[in-house]
C-alpha cells in the first residue's frame, strides 16, 4: 500500500514540476488572497470616530463597514468563492484578512461617511437609499437627481430606499389632506421638515400631542417616514443609554411612541442629541480599546401630556397640536398608507422646491432677538420670508406653551412663582435652605419635591430658564457672608409680570386696582405683545424672544390671556382707570404715589408700564 502511495506523489511532483510549479513552496494563504481581493476592489480609510470602513472602487459612493452582515468582510466572502470554483475562505481566514486591511485604513486619510443627508459646498445631498448609490442635490438654483453621490454615504439595517421626487401638483396639499392640523400647525411642520434636511444645525424634537383617537402614531409615522423611510418609524423609549446610542446612531429621524413619562436619563439623551451628542463604549472583544457612536439627530415623539416632560427638553420641543377625528371623517389603515405612499414623491419635490428657496435667502436673513434654538429660528424667519407665512411666530408661541406645560406639572416651581409674585420690586434673596423653608408645601409632597437645600438649589437651577421665560429672574451668583459663604439665590419678578400678576384682591391692588391693568390694551410695539399667539398682528421675523408676562391668577403666567389681545381683562378696566387716581395711591407695580406723575395739564405717560393717565372725571361720575 505504502509503495503505491509513493509512487502516487511521486507521478504527481513530476507533473507539478513539467506545469512549472515548484512542488515543495506552497501557495498564498487564504488570509493573503483575501487581503489581496480587498486593496484590489475597495479604497479603505477609517472615519473620523475610528471605524474602518471601505468603498467599492468605481462603484456607488458608498461606505461598508469591514464587519458586519451587511459589510465588506461578507462581501468578500462572497468574492473569494466566485473566484475560486466555490472554495468558502474559512473564519480565521477571514478574522485574520480583517487585521489587515484595518491597519491599512488607518494609514489612509480620515473622512467622514454620512446618514441620509450630507453638505456640500452650497448644496444638501440627500441619500434616496438605493443599492446604486442615486442621490438628489438641492441648492439656491434648485434640485436635480445624480446618479452618484459626490460625498461618502453609510447605511444601517433600519434604513429604507426614499422614491424619487417626482413633481405631480402640489405635494405639500397633497400631505395637508394626511393630517389633522391646524393650517398654522401644517405651516410650522412643513418648515420643520424643510430643517431637518439641512444637517448642520440643531432640530428642536417635534412633539405630536393630542387625545386619543386624533391619529399622532400614524401622522407622525409618515412625517418621519417623508424624510428617513424605515422599517421601525415608530419605537418605544429606549431601555437604557446603550441601546439608545445605537438607534440614534443608524437612523437620522426617530420617532418614540406614546410618550408618557421621559426618565432624567432619556431627558438628558433627547437633549443632546438635538445639539450632537458622542457615546463612548468598550470594543468588543477587547479590554483596552472603546469605539464612539457620534450623532446628532432629527427627533419625533408622540405624547398626550407635555407636562411630564423636564424643563430643559421642553425648551426644545416644537408642538404640533391634532385635532379629533370625526368618525365619518376616519379612514382605513390600507388606504391611508395607499394614498400617503402615492403622494410620497410628489411631497418629495414640493419640499425641496421650498428648500431650494430657503436656501437662495438664508445667507441673507438675520434675527435681531434669537431664541434658544437659534439656528432653526432663522430657517423658519427664511421659509416666512418666501412664503409669507408666520412659523417664526408660532414657534414662538407653542414654545411658550411648552414651557407653560412644565411649570404646571412642577409642583415645586409653582411654590417658588407663588412666593415671588408675593414678594416686593425688590425681590427675595435667600439660601436654598430658607427657600425650602419659604415656600408654600402641600401635605403630602410630591414625587418631585426636593428632599432637601441642595436638591432644592438644583432643581432651582434646572427650572431658571422656564422661570425666566415668565418673567422671574433667578440670580445665584451671589455669596452669603465667612464662614459659610452660602450660595444666595435672588428671585426677582420683572416689572411686567408684577403689573400683570397685580389683584385686585391685595392690600396694594385695592388702592390702586387698576394703574397697569391696560398692558393689554392695542398699543403699537414689541412691548404691547411680548407673547403674541401665531397670526397675531405685528410680529415680524425679528421679533424679541417671546417674555412671559403672568395672567392674574396662574403661576405659570402663559395661560389665560396673551398680551396685546383685543377684549382682555385690562381693556374693560381701563374705562374707569380716572376713577381709581387719588392722591394718596401709589402703583401697585413701582410704589410711586400717582400723584406725583399727574401733570397739570391732566395726562401724562406712567413711568413704570408707559400708562396713559388722566385726571379728568370719566362720563359716568360726571
Amino acid at each position: 500500500m505504502s509503495e503505491k502511495h509513493d509512487d502516487t506523489d511521486q507521478l504527481a511532483r513530476r507533473l507539478l514540476e513539467d506545469s512549472g510549479v515548484d512542488p515543495d513552496k506552497k501557495g498564498p494563504s487564504q488570509a493573503s488572497q483575501l487581503a489581496a481581493l480587498a486593496r484590489e476592489r475597495y479604497e479603505l480609510f477609517m472615519s473620523d470616530d475610528g471605524r474602518p470602513y471601505g468603498v467599492t472602487i468605481g462603484g456607488p459612493n458608498l461606505a461598508l463597514p469591514l464587519r458586519g452582515k451587511a459589510g465588506l468582510r461578507s462581501q468578500l466572502a462572497r468574492i473569494f468563492a466566485d473566484t475560486n470554483n466555490g472554495t468558502v475562505p474559512s473564519q480565521s481566514a477571514l478574522a485574520d484578512a480583517m487585521t489587515v486591511l484595518e491597519g491599512v485604513a488607518a494609514m489612509a486619510d480620515p473622512r467622514t461617511p454620512h446618514l441620509r443627508v450630507a453638505r456640500h459646498d452650497e448644496r444638501i445631498i440627500v441619500d434616496l437609499g438605493t443599492t446604486d448609490g442615486r442621490c438628489v442635490t438641492v441648492g439656491p438654483d434648485g434640485w436635480q437627481r445624480l446618479p452618484a453621490s459626490p460625498v461618502v454615504f453609510r447605511r444601517s439595517g433600519a434604513m429604507k430606499p426614499l422614491p424619487e421626487p417626482v413633481r405631480d401638483g402640489d405635494g405639500l396639499a397633497q400631505l395637508r389632506r394626511l393630517l389633522n392640523t391646524t393650517d398654522d400647525g401644517f405651516r410650522l411642520l412643513v418648515a420643520w421638515l424643510i430643517a431637518t434636511f439641512i444637517p448642520d444645525l440643531p432640530h428642536p424634537i417635534l412633539a405630536f400631542r393630542g387625545e386619543q383617537g386624533t391619529g399622532k402614531s400614524k401622522g407622525a409615522a409618515m412625517v418621519i417616514g417623508i424624510v428617513d423611510p424605515s422599517g421601525a418609524p415608530k419605537r418605544t423609549a429606549p431601555r437604557d443609554l446603550k441601546s439608545w446610542a445605537v438607534q440614534a446612531f443608524n437612523s437620522w429621524a426617530i420617532c418614540l411612541d406614546n410618550i408618557s413619562i421621559v426618565p432624567d436619563w432619556l431627558s438628558d439623551a433627547l437633549c443632546r442629541a438635538v445639539t450632537g451628542d458622542g457615546i463612548v463604549d468598550r470594543a468588543l472583544y477587547t479590554d483596552d480599546d472603546v469605539v464612539v457612536l457620534e450623532f446628532r439627530r432629527v427627533l419625533a415623539m408622540t405624547t398626550i401630556d407635555a407636562g411630564a416632560l423636564a424643563g430643559d427638553l421642553a425648551e426644545r420641543l416644537l408642538t404640533i397640536e391634532l385635532q379629533l377625528i370625526p368618525d365619518h371623517k376616519r379612514r382605513e389603515e390600507a388606504e391611508l398608507d395607499q394614498a400617503y405612499a402615492e403622494a410620497h414623491p410628489a411631497i418629495l419635490a414640493s419640499l425641496f422646491d421650498l428648500l431650494a428657496q430657503v436656501l437662495k435667502v438664508l445667507p441673507d436673513v438675520q434675527l435681531s432677538e434669537r431664541p434658544r434654538m437659534a439656528d432653526f429660528a432663522r430657517v423658519l424667519a427664511a421659509v416666512d420670508h418666501v412664503t409669507g407665512w408666520r412659523t417664526l411666530a408660532s414657534y414662538r408661541a407653542t414654545a411658550a406653551d411648552a414651557v407653560a406645560d412644565v411649570l404646571d406639572g412642577e409642583p415645586f416651581a409653582q411654590a417658588v412663582v407663588d412666593l415671588v409674585d408675593k414678594a416686593g420690586p425688590d425681590g427675595i434673596t435667600l439660601t436654598a435652605s430658607q427657600l425650602l423653608e419659604a415656600v408654600e408645601a402641600p401635605e403630602k409632597l410630591p414625587k418631585k419635591w426636593p428632599k432637601d437645600p441642595t436638591r432644592a438649589g438644583g432643581q432651582l437651577k434646572r427650572l431658571a430658564p422656564a422661570l425666566r421665560t415668565i418673567g422671574i429672574d433667578v440670580d445665584d451668583s451671589q455669596r452669603g457672608p465667612k464662614p459659610k459663604k452660602q450660595r444666595l439665590y435672588k428671585l426677582t419678578a420683572s416689572p411686567e409680570r408684577r403689573c400683570e400678576t397685580a389683584s385686585p384682591a391685595s392690600p396694594q391692588a385695592s388702592e390702586a386696582p387698576l394703574t397697569c391693568g391696560n398692558k393689554g390694551d392695542a398699543s403699537e410695539g414689541p412691548t404691547a405683545s411680548p407673547l403674541r399667539a401665531a397670526g397675531d398682528a405685528g410680529t415680524t421675523e425679528g421679533d424679541a424672544v417671546p417674555r412671559a408676562a403672568s395672567p392674574q391668577g396662574n403661576p405659570s403666567g402663559l395661560r389665560k390671556q396673551r398680551q396685546g389681545d383685543a377684549g382682555t381683562a385690562g381693556d374693560a378696566e381701563m374705562r374707569h382707570l380716572s376713577d381709581a387716581i387719588t392722591p394718596a395711591r401709589r402703583c401697585t407695580a413701582c410704589d410711586t404715589p400717582l400723584a406725583d406723575v399727574l401733570s397739570a395739564a391732566g395726562e401724562t405717560i406712567h413711568p413704570c408700564c408707559d400708562t396713559t393717565l388722566s385726571t379728568k372725571p370719566s362720563p359716568e361720575k360726571e
